[in-house]
């Protein structure tokens, strides 16, 4: 049973990664290749001022998330001049720039050692030490997640993130100020990507530069076109397929040698049929032109 919690919760943080980029890459357009990066930065910030300087987990989440913004807002600003293929060059390499921070500054992150023994959040005191406590937290996060993110498209300012998605100099002839809308859309999925890192830290207890490379990166953008673009439900779709389907082979009885490379044979082969059938993913309602 609390195998099954286990991925519930990975499930969570992943769906919460997936609306976050889907905010970025379905409603506005944007080709974002370096999503992991936000919820690296989000989870080595809350660690290391919790382990460090001894603050409670709910601080160190609210400075890790408003750390990965920061980082959004750095990346989106000159970011703006870029499009299409060079913009998600851009962002690969941010993703690839902060991997190789966290393997190599070894004095503040420990580089390939890690950081181990993160503490778990509290509640009145409570320590969420059970995996379907920490469930509930991260569905909570979840429901405030698709919330904000469904207030944001559903809005004026998500009407415009459409424009731009759809015809960027339409956007711009209408008097939209386009750069602004970036930056913000980059700043609001760096936030949340900063409380997934953060809840994913301290429910494992222990991360590594491993946890965030670019393959990462590519998973989540990979959930996202498959639950659908520019569909906040098959954001929930995608990142629950591509988290739990993968799991069932490991009740095959397969060695890990076999597993994993089926897992990518599958993953691919999903891809190719979603491509040739569905391009705009199982609930979607854009793809790249």
């Amino acid at each position: 049973m609390e195998y099954i919690l286990h991925i519930l919760v990975i499930t969570g943080i992943y769906i919460m990664l997936t609306l976050s980029l889907n905010l970025v890459v379905g409603y506005t357009g944007l080709a974002a290749l370096g999503h992991a990066a936000f919820s690296c930065v989000g989870a080595y910030a809350s660690s290391l001022l919790v382990l460090n300087y001894g603050l409670s987990p709910w601080i160190g989440l609210i400075v890790g998330a408003c750390v990965a913004a920061i980082l959004g807002a750095l990346i989106g600003m000159p970011s703006l001049r870029l499009k299409g293929d060079y913009l998600a060059l851009a962002t690969f390499g941010l993703g690839v720039i902060v991997y190789s921070v966290a393997k190599n500054w070894v004095s503040v992150t420990r580089g390939p050692m890690g950081l181990p023994g993160i503490p778990g959040f509290s509640v009145f005191g409570i320590q969420l030490s059970q995996v379907w406590t920490y469930l509930l937290l991260v569905t909570v996060f979840v429901l405030l997640t698709y919330l904000v993110i469904h207030r944001v498209v559903s809005s004026p300012f998500g009407r415009i993130l459409r424009g731009i998605r759809e015809d960027e100099i339409a956007a711009l002839a209408m008097g939209k100020n386009v750069n602004k809308h970036k930056v913000i859309v980059f700043v609001i999925g760096a936030f949340f990507a900063g409380i997934a890192g953060s809840l994913y830290a301290h429910y494992i207890t222990f991360i590594d530069p491993s946890s965030f490379t670019v393959m990462e990166s590519i998973a989540i953008l990979l959930m996202v076109v498959f639950g659908g673009m520019g569909s906040l439900p098959g954001s929930f779709v995608g990142a629950a397929i591509l988290v739990i389907f993968p799991e069932l082979l490991r009740f095959l009885g397969m060695p890990s040698s076999v597993a994993a490379p089926l897992r990518q044979m599958i993953y691919g082969l999903l891809l190719i049929v979603l491509m040739l059938k569905r391009p705009q993913g199982i609930l979607g309602k854009y793809r790249w032109k």
